[in-house]
């Protein structure tokens, strides 16, 4: 499994027309060979109301480079969602953990 993640800085006063556009634009990742899953979580901090942490979760990295990204379906994504950000995001990839700790009475 690879961890796909980007931090979304979304223009303050289009904080509503993005997440409006982020639900048209779910189903066009969704339908991606590979696809496992995706959060999109609101940052809590005071002064960052505008910003998302979006997680994809892929079977392989090349699902989403090589897959998502050359597909018919990425040019549409990036009409409905890039032009709400400011800056654009830095998208990393991540692996498997080399580390994992859960709660007491969790694992």
């Amino acid at each position: 499994m690879i961890l796909e993640s980007a931090v979304l800085d979304v223009r303050p006063d289009r904080r509503a027309e993005f997440l409006a556009a982020f639900g048209l634009a779910r189903p066009l990742i969704a339908a991606q060979p590979g696809f496992l899953g995706l959060r999109l979580l609101p940052c809590l901090d005071p002064g960052h109301e505008s910003r998302f942490l979006l997680q994809v979760e892929w079977r392989r990295l090349e699902d989403h480079t090589e897959g998502f990204r050359r597909s018919a379906e990425y040019p549409r994504w990036g009409e409905l969602l890039h032009p709400y950000y400011d800056p654009f995001p830095l998208v990393e990839h991540y692996g498997e953990p080399v580390l994992e700790q859960p709660a007491p009475g969790l694992g």
